[in-house]
């Protein structure tokens, strides 16, 4: 379960330290700066992709920028503002692949393989809830491109952002669940095919194949495939040709 969610600061603040618009009112000096909102944001991510946004406390992040809390509180106005900063980073520095030729699918293979890169630098982003997205200039330059991959698609507006949602919710559940995998080797010290293979005899002992036929013929078959239970890999590539047919599905009749 997500434990950080954005847009959960101060809507002004977080609008105008996202677009880069001073704090400082007219007519005052503010205190000169030592640093950037690009470079409070690199240590911020870096902190995250090491530890996970737990180990973001304000305190941890004006120690590795040599400041102290009470100065990076200029700067940001607090965790939250932060949060939202970093993820705007991290989808301005997103590659954008722009295919040329071979049509819509093609475009949007590419907004899923450049979402589930991102993730996959940054396993943190799939843990905030972004329903209430930072509206920054990076996710609207992400936004924008994702939204002209799906124009082949013939669908109205509404539809294709439904489409759009229905795509990146897919690969947001796949980097959960290649996140999940990763952390159950980190914390067990052991592959998937090292586990199974040193409790086999334990689940031999209460799994009964005549009592569930299928169950161990489908899960004998993927274990010899994968290696283990599952294959976060291949359930994305498969999946994501799955989910470019449902929307090819939904293309004017003319269009197919």
């Amino acid at each position: 379960m997500a434990t950080d969610r954005s847009s959960a600061g101060d809507p002004a603040r977080t609008l105008a330290l996202l677009w880069g618009e001073p704090t400082v009112g007219p007519g005052r000096r503010g205190p000169r700066q030592a640093r950037t909102a690009p470079e409070i944001a690199a240590a911020a991510i870096a902190l995250a992709d090491a530890e996970g946004t737990a180990a973001v406390t304000m305190r941890r992040v004006a120690q590795e920028l040599g400041l102290s809390p009470m100065a990076l509180y200029t700067y940001v106005p607090g965790k939250a503002e932060l949060l939202d900063l970093m993820l705007d980073t991290v989808y301005t520095a997103m590659p954008r692949r722009t295919p040329e030729g071979g049509g819509w699918r093609v475009r949007l293979a590419a907004v899923a393989d450049d979402n589930a890169a991102l993730y996959a630098a940054h396993p943190w982003v799939a843990d905030v809830a972004t329903g209430r997205p930072p509206l920054g200039p990076g996710l609207m330059a992400k936004y924008e491109y994702e939204l002209r991959a799906a124009e082949g698609l013939g669908l109205g507006d509404v539809e294709t952002d439904a489409a759009l949602a229905f795509l990146l919710a897919f690969v947001h559940g796949c980097a959960r669940t290649a996140a999940d995998e990763r952390a159950a080797e980190q914390e067990s010290a052991m592959s998937d095919a090292q586990w199974w293979e040193g409790n086999a005899d334990l689940l031999a002992k209460v799994f009964d194949p005549e009592r569930f036929p299928t169950a161990a013929r489908v899960g004998s078959a993927v274990g010899e495939a994968y290696g283990g239970a599952s294959s976060s890999a291949h359930a994305y590539a498969f999946g994501l040709q799955r989910v470019l047919d449902g929307l090819a599905a939904l293309r004017p009749e003319s269009d197919t």
